[in-house]
């Protein structure tokens, strides 16, 4: 599944994209030389950058995995970003091997990556939709022909706010994608903050606006609002590194500027 009411556009390579940034960060191989022209620009401010990409990503493992173990069996996974395994699907799949999940995101190198998202498990399904965040009707139409929404659902958004400015509300739109959401469903977020640094991240922010790329990071107080109405887990909102750490697990990341937090819905 392809199709959310949108259109892949061809590969911009003038410009950095998010993704393909992130991919920069991650040491990964697709991304364009403009992609780690504005990666080095960050790197410049903030050398602790691919560390935190490297957190981010074992911060979603944890919470897929956990999430995993307490019967979820269905995930939508929205900012998806450029496949790295193990995928959110390779983690969940493993543990419950009839697991469903969609993957969303509008960055069209993504979309060319897709088939690596949809090797599931005979049990279960993966399906990819090229959408974006900001219309999430969208998503939730083309996520219906895959997932159960009478059903429980983990509805994941990591790394992805912090590229939603507030003139596009991200508040609005959290509250969107949950409405429909059955009872005992969950939403894991993980946002950047310039709560220690802000001259530093305000710079960052720059970095991706010049490149044409929407950024905000908030407080505390702002990240804790996308949880309104729903039951924390156990540790609360934290930094990515002292969520659930796991024993054996490459540590680092202690300081990471990146809150995170999963909740349930009642």
């Amino acid at each position: 599944m392809t199709d959310a009411g949108l259109r892949a556009t061809p590969i911009d390579t003038s410009k950095p994209h998010s993704a393909r940034m992130y991919d920069y960060f991650l040491g990964g191989k697709d991304n364009y030389p403009v992609d780690a022209e504005a990666g080095e620009q960050v790197i410049s401010l903030f050398p602790a950058v691919r560390e935190m990409a490297r957190t981010n990503r074992r911060f979603m493992h944890r919470a897929s995995r956990l999430l995993a173990e307490r019967g979820v069996r269905q995930f939508l996974d929205i900012g998806t970003g450029i496949p790295t395994e193990p995928n959110l699907h390779q983690i969940v799949q493993g543990i419950v091997p009839d697991a469903r999940v969609v993957y969303a995101d509008n960055d069209p190198i993504v979309l060319r990556h897709a088939e690596a998202l949809l090797h599931s498990t005979p049990e279960g399904r993966t399906a990819y939709v090229h959408g974006d965040v900001r219309e999430p009707g969208r998503i939730l139409a083309a996520a219906r022909e895959t997932l159960d929404f009478t059903e429980p659902i983990a509805l994941s958004l990591v790394a992805l706010l912090h590229l939603v400015v507030d003139e596009d509300e991200p508040g609005r739109i959290v509250r969107e994608l949950l409405e429909p959401l059955a009872s005992g469903s969950y939403l894991t977020l993980s946002h950047a903050t310039g709560d220690f640094d802000p001259e530093t991240w305000q710079r960052v922010v720059e970095i991706y606006r010049k490149g044409g790329t929407p950024a905000q990071v908030r407080s505390r107080d702002a990240f804790a609002a996308f949880f309104t109405g729903l039951d924390l887990l156990d540790p609360g909102l934290t930094l990515a590194a002292h969520w659930h750490p796991e024993l054996g697990e490459e540590r680092g990341g202690e300081d990471i500027p990146l809150y995170v937090g999963v909740a349930r819905k009642p």
